[in-house]
C-alpha cells in the first residue's frame, strides 16, 4: 500500500502550477470564481470527530427559502377566476390554454373585489395548507423602477424596467429587486444583502448562512457572505478529496499540505485559501449530515424529482443548524421548464400538459417539505416564496403562451397569514386599464414590497430597508402583511 511518505515531493506553486497547466488561465479564474462559491470562509476549520446529534432548530432560528420558478410561470392557470362573469373573460382571454370552471380548486379570501378563485387542479397539497392558513397567494407581483399606470406605460418609456420581456434581464432584475440599473451596478441580489446586514446573528458559524443547492444564483451575491454550494446528495468535494477510500485520504492529506505552505504570490494565496476551506467546509457537512436523513420517510412518498431532492437536503440543513452555528440562513432552490411557448397543455384535456406537470411537482414536493418541517418542528420558522422570471401572456400563441410580466407568486409556512390573497388582481379585460398589450399585465405590487416584506420578517429592521432594497421608497407598501411578527 501507498504511504503518505513515498509520495512525491509536492510544493505549494508546483500543485497550483499543475492546476494552471491542466485548465488555462480563463478556466483558473473561472475555478476561483466557482471556488468561491463553494468555500465560504468558516470560523473554523476543524471538523468534528464525533457530530453532536441534530435536534430541533434553536428558537430564534429563521430562514427563508427562494424557489425560482425558471422560464417565467404561467401563474394565469395558477389562479383562476370562478364566478360566473369573471370566468367567462378569463375563458375568452385564454382561449385553448383555459382551465375547466368545474376542475380547479376553489378558495376562499378574506376580503376582495367580489370575484371569487381557485387554484390550479394539480396543486391539491397546497390548496390544503391554503386551507390550513399556511399558504398565501400574492397577485400581479413583478419588477418595477417605479408605480406604472397604464398611461405612464404608454408616456413615460424610461419608466420602464430594463429589457423587459427578456429571460437573463428579469430573472437578475426579480434578484437584485432593482429594475432601472444594470447588474454591473448594483452588483449584489436582495438576499445577499439581506445575509450582509443579518449574518452578525451567526456568531461562529462553520459555514455560510447562504446555502444555494441548485448552483451559482444572482440572489445570493453579497459583499461579505458568499454563497455555498450544497448539492441534493449532500456536501460538493473537490474531486479527488474527501475521506472515503484510503487513496482519497492520502491524496487530501497531500493537497492540504501544499496549500498550505507560504508562498509570496497573491493569486496562488487566495487560490490556496479558498481550495482548503471548501475542502474543509465538505467535510464538516458531509460529517453533519451524515447517517440515515430523519424525514426520508416523509420524501419516499412523493415522487424523486430533482425538485424534491433539493427540498429534502433543505429540511436536514435545517435540521442541523445548532451544529452549524446558524441563526439566520438564506436557500435557493430552483425548477425550470417554465418557457412553455408550447405544448403547455394538451387540448381538450386541462389537466394534463407541460404545465400540470411542474405545477405538480412543486405541490408536491412542497407539501413533503412543509410536512418535513413539521416533523423537525420547524415549521413556524422557514418560510418559503416563490420568484420567477416574468409572468406570461393572457392570450395564447396557439398551444402556449409568451413572455409577460406581472405574476402570481406565493408563500409557504407557519409564520405566513395564509389562506388569503394579497395585493390586487388585475383587471383580466383585453386592451383593459392593466394591460400593455396581449395580457401583459402591469405589476400592482413591485419585487421590492415583496421582498422588503420577507426582509422584515427575517430581521431587518425598517431603517435598513433601503440598504436591502434601495427603491422601496418609491413604492406605497413595504409591509403587504402576508406574514406574521
Amino acid at each position: 500500500m501507498t504511504s503518505k511518505s513515498s509520495l512525491p515531493d509536492l510544493s505549494r506553486r508546483k500543485f497550483l502550477g499543475a492546476c494552471c497547466a491542466s485548465v488555462g488561465t480563463t478556466g483558473m479564474l473561472s475555478s476561483l470564481a466557482q471556488l468561491r462559491l463553494i468555500g465560504a470562509v468558516s470560523d473554523s476549520n476543524s471538523v468534528p470527530s464525533t457530530p453532536a446529534r441534530a435536534g430541533a432548530p434553536q428558537a430564534d432560528f429563521k430562514a427563508l427559502v427562494c424557489l425560482f420558478l425558471a422560464g417565467g410561470n404561467d401563474a394565469n392557470n395558477l389562479v383562476v377566476p370562478t364566478d360566473p362573469a369573471s370566468y367567462a373573460e378569463y375563458a375568452a382571454g385564454r382561449g385553448v390554454l383555459a382551465l375547466s370552471q368545474s376542475a380547479v380548486l376553489p378558495i376562499t379570501t378574506k376580503s376582495g373585489d367580489g370575484r371569487t378563485w381557485g387554484l390550479h387542479p394539480a396543486m391539491t397539497e397546497l390548496k390544503s395548507l391554503y386551507d390550513q392558513g399556511k399558504f398565501a397567494v400574492l397577485a400581479n407581483v413583478g419588477t418595477l423602477s417605479h408605480p406604472l399606470t397604464q398611461a405612464l406605460y404608454n408616456s413615460r418609456p424610461d419608466l420602464r424596467p430594463m429589457q423587459l420581456f427578456s429571460h437573463n434581464d428579469q430573472q437578475v432584475e426579480w434578484q437584485t429587486s432593482v429594475a432601472d440599473k444594470p447588474f454591473t451596478d448594483v452588483a449584489t441580489g436582495w438576499g445577499g444583502r439581506v445575509a450582509d446586514l443579518t449574518n452578525a446573528l451567526n456568531a461562529n458559524n462553520r459555514i455560510s448562512m447562504s446555502l444555494t443547492l441548485n448552483g451559482q444564483n444572482t440572489f445570493q451575491v453579497g459583499r461579505t457572505v458568499a454563497q455555498y454550494a450544497v448539492g441534493p446528495g449532500g456536501a460538493i468535494a473537490l474531486t479527488g478529496s474527501g475521506t472515503g477510500t484510503s487513496t482519497n485520504g492520502l491524496r487530501t492529506s497531500a493537497m492540504n499540505d501544499a496549500l498550505a505552505l507560504q508562498n509570496p504570490n497573491l493569486f496562488e494565496t487566495a487560490f490556496g485559501g479558498l481550495t482548503s476551506g471548501a475542502i474543509n467546509n465538505s467535510a464538516l457537512l458531509s460529517s453533519v449530515i451524515t447517517g440515515a436523513s430523519p424525514v426520508q420517510a416523509i420524501f419516499n412518498t412523493v415522487p424523486n424529482t430533482s425538485l424534491a431532492q433539493q427540498l429534502h437536503m433543505v429540511a436536514r440543513l435545517v435540521n442541523a443548524q445548532t451544529q452549524l452555528n446558524l441563526k439566520r440562513q438564506i436557500y435557493f432552490v430552483r425548477i425550470g421548464g417554465f418557457d412553455l411557448h408550447d405544448n403547455q397543455v394538451v387540448i381538450g384535456n386541462t389537466v394534463s400538459g407541460a404545465h400540470t406537470n411542474l405545477l405538480r411537482d412543486i405541490s408536491q414536493s412542497l407539501g413533503a417539505f412543509y410536512r418535513s418541517l413539521t416533523q423537525l418542528g420547524a415549521e413556524n420558522q422557514v418560510t418559503t416564496f416563490t420568484a420567477s422570471d416574468f409572468g406570461r401572456t393572457y392570450n395564447t400563441n396557439g398551444d402556449g403562451s409568451d413572455h409577460g410580466w406581472g405574476s402570481h407568486h406565493f408563500i409557504l409556512g407557519g409564520a405566513v397569514n395564509g389562506g388569503d390573497i394579497y395585493g390586487k388582481m388585475p383587471n383580466f379585460a383585453m386592451g383593459g386599464p392593466d394591460d400593455t398589450g396581449r395580457g401583459r399585465w402591469i405589476p400592482s405590487t413591485s419585487v421590492d414590497e415583496y421582498a422588503a416584506t420577507l426582509a422584515k420578517w427575517f430581521g431587518v429592521s425598517p431603517t435598513n430597508l433601503p440598504v436591502v432594497l434601495p427603491n422601496i421608497g418609491r413604492f406605497a407598501k413595504p409591509d403587504l402583511g402576508f406574514m406574521s411578527a
